[in-house]
Order: structure tokens, then C-alpha cells, then sequence
């Protein structure tokens, strides 16, 4: 693959990423909502983001030629990914609460955020499985992002829900 269209995975990657902190950022200080259009547009975002990083990934322009058991390590972690990123999802049924209880049942029993950790598993298995250096290096920057979304959605969760911090304590990331 080129260098424009790596280059131009990379921006693509990087304003998805913009638009949904800037979204977390304007939810968390009360600035909008969480609706069903927000869904959408989170949805949309979220296509996006990971169509262009599995992409990028792929057209990396600076690749390593790893063993077999490195690079399908990165598949696992794709795998375990998609797993937890679908069992958070279908527990909830949905990428945005809007109202409602805790949940704290299924996948959430055990992991509070198992979308976000689904996310961080494909952040790192695509780059090990492509064998691309930019892009490994690029997920440090996103997975300071996604932690970030998490540290938000951890303080509306503690001032949403009493019980949270006793959750807390029971779980894991």
C-alpha cells in the first residue's frame, strides 16, 4: 500500500477519534445528552474508527516480519476483543445509556468496562497481527484516548449511582 493512503487512514483514524472525545467531553459536562441520535452518530463514529484503524493497520508502510506465534497473538487479542466488545453490547443493547440502573449482570459482573477493553484488545492485536510499527505506535496514543473516555464515564458513573464504588471493588477495569 502507498504512503497517501496510509496517510490518509491515519487522518480518518484521528478525527474519529477527535469526534467521539469531543462528544465524552460535551456529554460529561451536561452540554448534551445521550439520545437515541447520539447513538446513532456514536455508531457511525465508532464504524468508522475501526474501519479506518483495521485499515491502517494493514496499509502500515513500515512493517517487521514477526514469528507466526507473535502475529496470530494479535489475532487472539482481535478475537478476545470482539468477544468482550459483544458481550458489553448485547448485555446493555446499546453503546450510550440513557437511563436506567446499573448494570452490574452478564459481562458486567466481572469487567465494568468490557466495550472499552474490547477496544484496547483490537488496538494492539491488529498492529501485532499486520506487523505494522506506525501503527503499533499510533495505539499508545488512541489507548490514551480510550482510557480517557473510560476516566469520564467512571466519574458520571459514581455521581449517577451510589452503589458504583462498592461495584468497583468487585470488578476489574
Amino acid at each position: 500500500m502507498n504512503k497517501p493512503i496510509f496517510t490518509d487512514l491515519v487522518i480518518i483514524c484521528v478525527i474519529a477519534h477527535l469526534v467521539r472525545t469531543i462528544y465524552e467531553i460535551l456529554k460529561h459536562r451536561n452540554i448534551i445528552k445521550a439520545t437515541r441520535l447520539t447513538f446513532v452518530i456514536v455508531f457511525a463514529d465508532m464504524l468508522v474508527l475501526w474501519t479506518s484503524w483495521f485499515l491502517l493497520c494493514s496499509a502500515d508502510i513500515r512493517k517487521v516480519d514477526l514469528p507466526p506465534v507473535i502475529r496470530y497473538s494479535g489475532v487472539v487479542l482481535v478475537c478476545a476483543g470482539l468477544v468482550s466488545f459483544l458481550m458489553g453490547l448485547l448485555t446493555i443493547k446499546t453503546l450510550e445509556s440513557f437511563e436506567g440502573d446499573l448494570i452490574t449482570k452478564g459481562i458486567y459482573s466481572r469487567i465494568r468496562h468490557p466495550m472499552y477493553l474490547g477496544f484496547i484488545l483490537w488496538l494492539i492485536g491488529s498492529p501485532v497481527f499486520f506487523g505494522g510499527v506506525f501503527s503499533f505506535l499510533l495505539c499508545f496514543l488512541f489507548l490514551g484516548n480510550i482510557l480517557y473516555w473510560r476516566y469520564l464515564e467512571e466519574k458520571e458513573l459514581l455521581e449517577r449511582f451510589p452503589e458504583y464504588r462498592a461495584y468497583r471493588e468487585t470488578t476489574i477495569f
